[in-house]
């Protein structure tokens, strides 16, 4: 038997065991990434619910890296503490472990179907999150070819004396697999993929229980590497103490478990005689063990990581509130004249935005994309911090004006954090569809793309100066020109349909892609100034009575 051909057949079916995994968790990700979200959010309340979250959560996702990014960009935003967030991690350690259960089980003959399945979805789902369900399902399909066809290709070498040897240094050092499957669920990115690789060897029978199971701590270990690893350089002191928690958890149950393996083995076995689900077992067992172990004693722990982990300032970070002083909390104006100033803040950075947002969908930089993606992070965070700030203010101090400045406050930074997603999420990808297609506008379209954004800049500069000063003449012209910018918008929606009849149907897909942007795109930047208008003007009219009920101009 060729040697070099078993091999390549070996690593392909690694790697779409491994492209399986991405596309599950991918698909599922798409499709209800948002409602998870939510989900995690609200669950964050207490540590049983958190863990309850992070186990349901995973399970969909089959990644608990994903789940630890969710909690990570709340725990950095102030949003949650560390304690609820590690629990969310004990029961994510524990989600993932689902899917090894389910494809511990003879399920090889369903994956033609699911197959089948996501392919009919994908191509004829009318809905994105249809085509992204059936995404998941070609990969889950996918998953199960690649372990059958890896039992397939381990089982002739069973016997094989160099295979034997090899496995045998592995089953007699228990530190050294450990080290092994620590290092190759590092290399992949996924526990799930290695201990499916380690189920189907025990299930050859090339690799002893004792040896898979030591891979196995070796994979839990190296899964909780990665974000330790990626977040040491940047990102938040509390996104950081939960990967690292997460980390510290699983080292100490590797460090008991261990030793310990001589004696689980034949336990196991005599309770689970199959050895492919006996590993599976094994690593349900192992995760469920840490959340019962560690989730009373969370509180004392999370103080111990606030100690390894100290808050690190960086005054470059532009994410970093500059003017809320803890100190300014007992004298309510002066706080809020602070929260002011980071409120300006925001209107700054959301100007950066604007500015590169022209720059993403008239040129053609693709880095302009992931920067202003990167920006609007940095405005949510300004946000949440003064969201945090205001509500420790005592309210029995609270005078009405102070009350009604709190309100004017939050409808501004609310509206600017609005803003800063729509050209985040929908303006950009309109500029990222264009930039991947290589598509651009008419000479007047783009005319008139730029001519919006130059409006919008200049009312986010009138928005702020109508916030900070209160004037309600300046309040009022920026009330008006939502009517102009919706008259604008007409105009420009109006002329590129104009171009298009003139046109006549000659033009060829890459300009008809291009037109069918365009409505979008204008109805975006429209959406933009409302929230500008909304967060400045009307708070100020309201106040003085001089806002209408109702849009509708009397008959």
């Amino acid at each position: 038997m060729d040697t070099t051909l078993t091999l390549l057949d070996l690593c392909g079916a690694v790697a779409l065991l491994l492209w399986g995994i991405h596309m599950v968790q991918t698909g599922v990700q798409r499709a209800l990434g948002p409602h998870l979200r939510r989900l995690l959010g609200v669950a964050l309340g207490n540590r049983v619910k958190a863990l309850a979250a992070g186990l349901g959560v995973t399970a969909l996702l089959q990644s608990s890296t994903a789940t630890g990014l969710m909690v990570a960009s709340f725990a950095g935003a102030g949003l949650v503490a560390v304690v609820p967030a590690l629990a969310v991690m004990l029961g994510a350690n524990i989600g993932t472990t689902l899917i090894v259960q389910v494809l511990s089980f003879d399920v090889a003959r369903v994956a033609p179907v699911l197959v089948l399945v996501g392919v009919i979805l994908f191509r004829r789902g009318a809905e994105p999150r249809t085509r992204d369900l059936g995404r998941a399902a070609i990969g889950l399909g996918l998953m199960l070819m690649a372990l059958s066809r890896l039992v397939e290709v381990i089982q002739p070498y069973e016997d094989v004396p160099a295979l034997r040897v090899l496995l045998g240094a592995v089953a007699t050092d228990r530190l050294v697999a450990l080290v092994i499957g620590a290092v190759l669920t590092w290399a992949a990115h996924s526990s799930v993929a290695i201990v499916l690789l380690v189920m189907s060897f025990t299930q050859a029978g090339v690799l002893p229980l004792e040896a898979g199971m030591a891979l196995v701590l070796g994979a839990n270990l190296g899964s909780a590497l990665n974000p330790v690893l990626e977040g040491a350089r940047d990102g938040e002191a509390a996104g950081r103490r939960v990967a690292l928690g997460n980390l510290l958890t699983r080292a100490a149950g590797c460090a008991v478990a261990l030793p310990c393996l001589g004696l689980i083995g034949p336990h196991l076995v005599t309770w689970q005689p199959d050895l492919s689900r006996a590993v599976a077992d094994f690593h349900t067992a192992f995760n469920l063990v840490l959340a019962l172990v560690f989730l009373p004693a969370l509180t004392p722990f999370a103080a111990l990581l606030r100690r390894l982990v100290p808050e690190r300032i960086d005054a470059h970070d532009p994410g970093r509130a500059l003017h809320l002083d803890e100190a300014a909390l007992e004298t309510p104006p002066v706080a809020l004249g602070a929260a002011g100033r980071e409120a300006l803040r925001m209107a700054d950075v959301l100007a950066e935005m604007m500015a590169g947002a022209g720059e993403a969908l008239t040129g053609g930089d693709r880095t302009k994309v992931a920067q202003i993606r990167r920006i609007d992070d940095t405005l949510d965070r300004l946000n949440a911090a003064i969201k945090a700030y205001l509500v420790r203010l005592d309210p029995e101090a609270l005078s009405e004006d102070d009350e009604r400045r709190i309100a004017a406050l939050l409808a501004f930074t609310t509206n600017l954090e609005h803003a800063g997603d729509i050209l985040s999420r929908n303006v950009m990808t309109h500029a990222a569809k264009r930039l991947k297609r290589g598509l651009a506008f008419s000479a007047d379209g783009a005319a008139e793309v730029e001519a919006l954004l130059a409006r919008l800049q200049a009312n986010l500069g009138a928005a702020g100066a109508a916030f900070l000063t209160e004037d309600p003449r300046a309040a009022r012209r920026l009330a008006d020109e939502k009517a102009v910018f919706r008259d604008l918008e007409a105009r420009a929606t109006e002329g590129h349909f104009r171009r298009l009849r003139q046109a006549g149907g000659v033009a060829g897909p890459g300009p008809a892609e291009a037109a069918a942007l365009y409505p979008d795109l204008v109805r975006d930047l429209k959406r933009v100034n409302d929230h500008l208008v909304a967060g400045a003007a009307y708070p100020i009219l309201e106040s003085r009575g001089a806002l209408r009920a109702s849009r509708l101009e009397a008959p």
